[in-house]
């Protein structure tokens, strides 16, 4: 079989066509490698517009009977500018999926039976329809359940015992607890915004009147088809002062039902939620869904653990919760602690797992998904260590817990999401969605009891239709600043050669309380680097996450201390142990905080070791967080408020290093950035221009602290790659890659 090798811009388009035409035909749109008169269509040069133009699928749920499974996948066409999103059948047997629903406006695709699902359908005006189909002949028979005059999403269902279907989701409502539709809500005739505390914005929104809220309702089957048993949704936070999901990033995640009613998690409203992560687990009790009049949410006690909430599942029984907590309640990283409430009927008794007398826990690493098993006598629960998400089995009473849990086998790469594959098997084997550095998704049966894992389907073959293979794959470790050892991950070219050299790519993650993994990113995907034809290493210094508190927790109060000695120390021990690594024309990028340690190390001696800099959405003066909105993270990060340690910040501001930079840099940052305001991208940008510094500065008006849009992520993965391609010597490709003098508007609708 022959190879059709894309390595150029061209091919790159026929392949997103392809894509496009595989998918409208009802092939397997999660296949990409497409046979064309003997020859396998194969992206072997792994470009930005490969990236952005790879179907991207949801985790896949299965049905009760663990036969089938639901996901979407959506693309982008650089050629039509537009985006395509299908609903998807799994079969779990022979890994084939067919098509559902080809609708953009249609998402979160629900079991409602073995063969029938629910899923949405944005509308006009905001509204949203509930449509359930069955999955043999789709769209035949699908039918309208309810059209809401709102925008619902995160929806949850749940078989009563008295035969109906909980349904509960989320949305938006108005101060006196009301549906929220912006869309046909009168309009202000000032556009003014008046103040009394905080939040003022989030994330990126300016914070309004209107609240995230939870709403249920019950469905019932006649004639065949499920309809409402009362008059719409019903506000289950009405009148509570509580917002669930959390914002910005809440969602399915933060609550869970049973027959017994629904848990769910919201910061405290006695406590500024600027200055406080203090989130806590209630329990609202209903037993039809079609209550009139919720009952208040009850909270579930905790006693000494005060920080975020997460996580909360409730058990098949449907009478405990199995969810985590952090202790500190200004420490948004503080590790979760695995906690139990053993009865829903009392919520002051709760029981962590792993306990130690001096409120450490013995498990040093971070639960965050958690999934019962099919008889509730184990947990599944998902932690990252050493640069990978791993799936980890508990016992679900603490007490049985003496030992620390061991890892199960999954594929390549990070878990990211495991459901039950068939409940009514004491023994059920699990369905884990996983991704890893060479593979955008990967659905696999799990064999607990075997520690077994079976591939069920690829989305890139493992990598092959992109052109990547897990060889490329590598890692280092070294001794760090002090008696610890620190972990890098190394992604190679894919055609290496270890005779060669090649320049080094120097990759700085954000957080900072945050890691480099084995897991694939659309944003900041390693591979697209080495492609160009360096060597990518990504450090995982003092205040990663996956390596246990201690090394995370190092960070307090030493922004540019520990972390910069450690990045030192990393390419001390590139250029003393790699010998295939150019450290003479070598790179660095960093966003976030890692943009902070950008701006830090161009005031530093490790600036000089490098040809060039990229600095996105990057912090360039420490005594400036305080214009961020989640005040408690630099409470926490530099000990204090600004006010009572000015000193903690003004220690490890980069703005106080300005003398001393040299290095060409790039800057990025956008307009909708309200963590790191855009003014922490224009100042370093001024110093840089006035002192004479080759450097440029790329501004996205649409876009927050990442940059998400497939047309406007596409100039970015140009100029990043151009910027650096130049300083490094890396023979750029000028397809598609324009230079700017002042201002570039790109990529203009011609309408």
């Amino acid at each position: 079989m022959w190879s059709l090798l894309l390595l150029h811009p061209f091919w790159n388009l026929v392949l997103s066509c392809i894509l496009l035409i595989s998918a409208f035909a009802g092939a397997d749109a999660s296949d990409i490698s497409i046979a064309v008169s003997n020859m396998t269509l194969t992206a072997t040069k792994f470009t930005p517009e490969v990236l952005l133009t790879a179907p991207r699928r949801s985790p896949a749920v299965p049905n009760a009977k663990g036969t089938k499974a639901l996901f979407t996948v959506t693309t982008y066409s650089f050629e039509t500018h537009r985006k395509t999103s299908q609903i998807r059948l799994l079969d779990i047997e022979s890994g084939q999926s067919t098509l559902l629903v080809d609708d953009l406006s249609a998402s979160e695709p629900t079991w409602i039976g073995d063969d029938e699902f629910l899923y949405l359908k944005s509308g006009e005006k905001g509204n949203t329809t509930v449509l359930v189909d069955k999955i043999a002949r789709p769209g035949s028979q699908a039918y309208e359940v309810t059209t809401i005059k709102a925008r619902i999403s995160n929806i949850k269902i749940k078989e009563l015992t008295n035969g109906t279907v909980a349904f509960v989701c989320s949305a938006s409502a108005t101060p006196d607890g009301q549906l929220s539709n912006p869309a046909t809500a009168k309009k202000p005739y000032s556009s003014a915004k008046v103040y009394t505390s905080l939040f003022v914005r989030h994330w990126d929104e300016w914070v309004g009147e209107d609240k995230n809220s939870l709403w249920y309702t019950a469905l019932e089957k006649k004639n065949g088809r499920f309809t409402l048993t009362g008059n719409g949704l019903v506000n289950a936070l009405a009148g509570s002062k509580l917002e669930s999901p959390v914002p910005p990033f809440g969602g399915t995640g933060d609550f869970d039902i049973s027959p017994t009613g629904l848990v769910f998690v919201a910061k405290d409203p006695e406590l500024n939620p600027a200055l406080y992560t203090k989130t806590d687990l209630y329990y609202v009790p209903l037993k039809t869904f079609a209550e009139e009049q919720p009952p208040s949410p009850q909270i579930v006690e905790t006693p000494g653990l005060e920080g975020y909430t997460n996580s909360p599942v409730f058990s098949h029984c449907g009478r405990k919760v199995a969810f985590t907590r952090m202790r500190s309640k200004q420490y948004e990283s503080d590790k979760p602690r695995l906690m139990l409430l053993p009865d829903i009927g009392d919520l002051s008794k709760t029981e962590e797992f792993f306990a130690t007398d001096d409120g450490e826990g013995a498990w040093d690493y971070r639960p965050e998904t958690i999934l019962w098993s099919a008889d509730d006598k184990s947990l599944y629960v998902t932690a990252e260590k050493n640069a990978r998400v791993h799936l980890w089995e508990v016992p679900s009473n603490p007490a049985d817990a003496k030992d620390t849990p061991s890892v199960i086998k999954t594929a390549d790469g990070s878990v990211n999401d495991i459901r039950l594959l068939g409940e009514a098997d004491s023994s059920s084997k699990l369905l884990v969605t996983s991704t890893s550095l060479v593979d955008n998704s990967c659905y696999s049966i799990v064999d607990p009891s075997a520690n077994s894992t079976d591939i069920v389907s690829s989305n890139s073959k493992q990598g092959k239709t992109f052109g990547l293979s897990r060889s490329s794959i590598g890692d280092i470790t070294f001794k760090g600043a002090g008696d610890y050892d620190v972990h890098a991950l190394v992604v190679r070219p894919s055609n290496f050669d270890e005779n060669k050299k090649y320049p080094l790519c120097f990759l700085i993650h954000g957080g900072p309380q945050g890691a480099w993994q084995d897991g694939w990113s659309n944003r900041w995907n390693p591979a697209v680097f080495a492609e160009q034809g360096y060597v990518v290493v990504s450090p995982n210094p003092t205040g990663s996450t996956g390596y246990g508190m201690a090394l995370q927790n190092g960070i307090k109060g030493q922004w540019g201390g520990r972390p910069y000695e450690d990045l030192v120390k990393a390419f001390e021990h590139i250029e003393q142990n790699m010998p295939y690594v150019d450290t003479d024309r070598a790179v660095a990028l960093g966003a976030s905080y890692g943009g902070y340690m950008i701006n830090w190390i161009q005031g530093h001696p490790l600036g000089r070791k490098f040809k060039a800099l990229v600095c996105h959405d990057g912090v360039f003066s420490t005594l400036n967080q305080w214009s961020t909105e989640e005040l408690f993270f630099p409470i926490h990060d530099f000990e204090g408020t600004i006010y009572d340690n000015r000193a903690g910040y003004e220690k490890w501001d980069p703005a106080q290093h300005v003398n001393e930079w040299a290095t060409p840099q790039l800057i990025i940052h956008s307009e909708l950035d309200y963590r790191l305001p855009i003014t922490e991208g224009l100042a370093p940008f001024n110093v840089l221009q006035s002192k004479g510094i080759p450097s440029k500065f790329v501004m996205f008006p649409d876009e927050n602290h990442w940059v998400l849009k497939p047309e406007n992520s596409l100039v970015w993965h140009e100029q990043v790659l151009a910027w650096i391609n130049k300083y490094s010597g890396v023979e750029k490709e000028t397809q598609g890659v324009k230079e700017i003098a002042v201002v570039e508007d790109k990529r203009q609708k011609t309408m």
